[in-house]
């Protein structure tokens, strides 16, 4: 099996390298031309195009995407291109291989309301650049592509790269006191737990293959998120005292962990209030059991502060 693998060097991309490169051939991309001429950047996307062209890969693994949700407001083009025009390039090219195509979207394809986990049925209405062009994205790869499978997630988070976790951290020893939204829903992601229900998924695919089974009955939109729910002040309630737990000794000046309403803080994108996702299909569909988020989490922080 040869995997193509775009966005080698995010939160998710990172992960998936170890937990893809024991299934097969594994070719890792970013946006870096390569001496070999290989393209993995989404904003070209025709010369990526060529890139699928000349590899014939069995699987295409996107874990690239335009994610800066507060400047998509002022560069929707350039958003659009990343998010929606690409994959639907990736899609077709899919297709004319008969390759899979395993792409990641988001909870903010919905408009946030009620209190009810969200089900890959409910009626989409994103509130933001970001998420219109990630529903776009979703809608064009399903129209392209048979084979395919889109999970969304929300929340992500990794011991490297850029997050929120790490922002409390960093605030946790610089401030007395921290405000921290608590009227928006969700459940923290860990990259390594994305890619290690992918790569399961991909296994399970191929060994439908193997046994004559229909693997394309597996082809859909998941959810996939950690189990559990919280809130961002819980959150980083818990993340700064299981980190002052772990690390007594860094020099911590928190005193106070304010709640505050969305309201307190004003962005150029709307951010939903409940991004709850329903996992049942997808742990339904690959016999897959999701932990709850603390324990991604401190497995994170473990890491980060060891």
């Amino acid at each position: 099996m040869k995997i193509l693998l775009l966005g080698k060097n995010g939160q998710v991309g990172q992960a998936l390298q170890r937990t893809l490169a024991p299934l097969g051939e594994l070719v890792a991309l970013d946006r870096a031309q390569g001496s070999d001429g290989l393209c993995g950047d989404l904003g070209q996307p025709e010369c990526l195009a060529a890139t699928i062209r000349q590899l014939r890969p069995d699987v295409i693994v996107n874990a690239a995407a335009y994610t800066a949700v507060d400047k998509a407001e002022s560069e929707p083009e350039q958003a659009r291109l990343i998010n929606a025009h690409a994959p639907g390039v990736l899609a077709r090219e899919a297709e004319a291989l008969g390759a899979w195509l395993i792409h990641y979207s988001t909870d903010y394809v919905f408009n946030g309301s009620g209190t009810e986990p969200w089900q890959e049925t409910d009626p989409t209405a994103p509130l933001n650049v970001y998420g219109q062009t990630k529903l776009e994205g979703e809608l064009r790869v399903q129209a392209a592509c048979t084979r395919h499978l889109i999970f969304r997630t929300s929340w992500v988070s990794a011991a490297h790269g850029s997050n929120f976790a790490k922002t409390m951290l960093k605030l946790a020893q610089e401030r007395e006191r921290l405000t921290v939204i608590n009227d928006q829903w969700g459940a923290p992601t860990g990259a390594e737990l994305i890619a290690s229900v992918t790569a399961a998924a991909i296994q399970q695919v191929f060994e439908k293959t193997k046994l004559n089974a229909n693997q394309d009955a597996l082809a859909g939109v998941y959810h996939l998120v950690a189990a559990g729910e919280t809130n961002w002040h819980a959150y980083a309630s818990h993340v700064i005292s299981q980190a002052k737990a772990l690390r007594p000794d860094l020099p911590w000046a928190v005193q106070e962990i304010a709640p505050v309403p969305s309201s307190a803080f004003v962005t150029a994108a709307q951010r939903p209030h409940n991004s709850r996702l329903n996992t049942y299909k997808l742990q339904a569909a690959f016999g897959i059991n999701l932990p709850d988020w603390q324990h991604g989490v401190d497995s994170m922080l473990a890491e980060i502060l060891k």
